[in-house]
């Protein structure tokens, strides 16, 4: 496995390969197929990927990889907006 590494780090820097972009085609490629092998499970593929699940999102945005719904912003509670809250008059 080390020869093969090694082997992989000589082609990279004979072909060009700034270091920044041998990074991003590394993890790229490894949440990719973490993301195969688990089916999509982004929890079971941080674990196999040793990072935290918000990491591996944002790393996912970055990279384009799955479909990002956006989301809509947080409706606020009743409350936030003061609906249903009256006050009470003295009679």
């Amino acid at each position: 496995m080390k020869e093969r590494f090694e082997g992989l780090v000589d082609h990279l820097l004979a072909g060009g390969f700034f270091m920044e972009e041998a990074i991003e085609l590394l993890e790229k490629t490894m949440i990719q197929r973490s993301l195969e092998r688990t089916s999509g499970n982004q929890s079971a593929a941080s674990k196999q990927l040793g990072i935290h699940r918000n990491t591996l999102q944002r790393k996912m945005l970055a990279y384009a990889i799955g479909n990002h719904r956006s989301r809509s912003p947080r409706k606020p509670a009743m409350r936030e907006i003061g609906i249903g809250l009256r006050k009470h008059s003295a009679v």
